[in-house]
């Protein structure tokens, strides 16, 4: 049969099909629909079937609602003002006492610059401290101390050139310290230590001789510590330590030490030569000496016995040779019978 939406059955199972299409696509949509209330459930679903959805009417509040929605509007807009209000002079106390301190660590000290009264004569300590914002303004220092080396090429008494480099352990002085930062700076350091340094090595060394130096080294130290502290303390700085750490000559200065050395060496070589030569000279007289007086007691004792002191001495010597013939390996044969082992010798007087 036909049908007022298409042509017989057909067009009955295509709307049906379209219609379960919207309630399957509108699905996601309709799954919350138990929430809304029920103007609003009859608005969706009016628009779900393509109709125009009716809008409803809004009931205009009474004056009495509308005087009670104005006080609470009031009420709400008053509380956020006062904690505006409120956070701005939070906000604005909380930076003016931040700007109103300021803190010097440990091993620090601060110097205090008013724009009124300029820098103030004492300076302040470790801790949180207040100032009047916008008008005066700290400087802080580092008070500890520390190392600093100065090198320097100077004259000796003796016109050599020496080179030197001095380790001091240098602060400042806290009493001087307002002084020290209106006339020198944060940089006193550098400002004062080379120059007074140069001045006292060079007014001290000018003192000694080259070999002074090396003999004398400890003297030398005490000399330029007790120079360079006391001048230094004119400008408000103190010296904890004062060491000479390296001291060189020149190329020159050092061959001649050399060389001299080598002539020292050679000197003293000499002089053991000339000893050897008198020791040994006394040593020949010595035996000559004794030769002498042993040629004059074996004369006088030839006189006193003749002949049987020299056949004594003959018996010995023989006896001697015997006994080293017998000790020998080489020796195979020793003769015997009268013959003589001293030729030459006839104790009877003949030739």
């Amino acid at each position: 049969t036909d049908s007022p939406h298409g042509g017989g059955i057909h067009g009955e199972l295509e709307f049906h099909f379209c219609g379960v299409f919207i309630l399957w696509w509108n699905y996601p949509v309709c799954g919350w629909l138990p929430s809304l209330s029920d103007g609003e459930r009859v608005r969706h679903r009016q628009i779900v079937l393509g109709r125009q959805p009716t809008i409803p009417r809004v009931k205009a509040p009474s004056p009495p609602e509308r005087q009670q929605v104005s006080m609470a509007t009031n009420q709400a807009a008053n509380a956020l003002a006062s904690l505006a209000r409120w956070g701005v002079a939070l906000g604005v106390g909380g930076t003016a006492l931040n700007a109103s301190m300021y803190n010097v660590d440990g091993g620090q000290s601060a110097v205090m610059f008013d724009r009124f009264r300029g820098v103030l004569p004492k300076a302040v300590g470790e801790g949180t401290h207040f100032l009047i914002p916008f008008i005066q303004n700290p400087t802080v220092y580092d008070v500890r101390t520390r190392p600093k080396s100065i090198t320097t090429v100077t004259g000796t008494k003796d016109l050599q050139q020496v080179n030197l480099t001095l380790r001091v352990l240098c602060r400042p002085s806290i009493e001087r310290l307002p002084d020290i930062h209106m006339n020198l700076g944060p940089d006193y350091d550098e400002r004062v230590l080379p120059s007074i340094g140069n001045e006292v090595l060079k007014a001290t060394v000018a003192q000694f001789n080259a070999d002074q130096l090396l003999t004398q080294r400890d003297a030398v130290s005490k000399e330029i510590s007790a120079a360079l502290r006391k001048r230094a303390a004119d400008f408000g700085i103190v010296l904890e330590d004062v060491a000479l750490t390296h001291l060189a000559f020149g190329l020159e200065y050092s061959r001649a030490i050399e060389a001299k050395q080598v002539s020292q060496q050679e000197a003293e070589r000499s002089k053991f030569i000339v000893l050897k030569s008198e020791q040994e000279r006394e040593a020949a007289v010595i035996k000559a000496e004794g030769e002498s007086e042993s040629a004059r007691l074996i004369s006088q004792a030839t006189k006193t016995a003749g002949f049987a002191l020299v056949e004594l001495r003959r018996i010995e010597a023989a006896r001697e040779v015997a006994q080293t013939l017998a000790k020998s390996r080489n020796v195979m044969y020793l003769p015997g019978g009268n013959t003589q082992m001293l030729l030459g010798l006839n104790p009877g007087g003949g030739n």
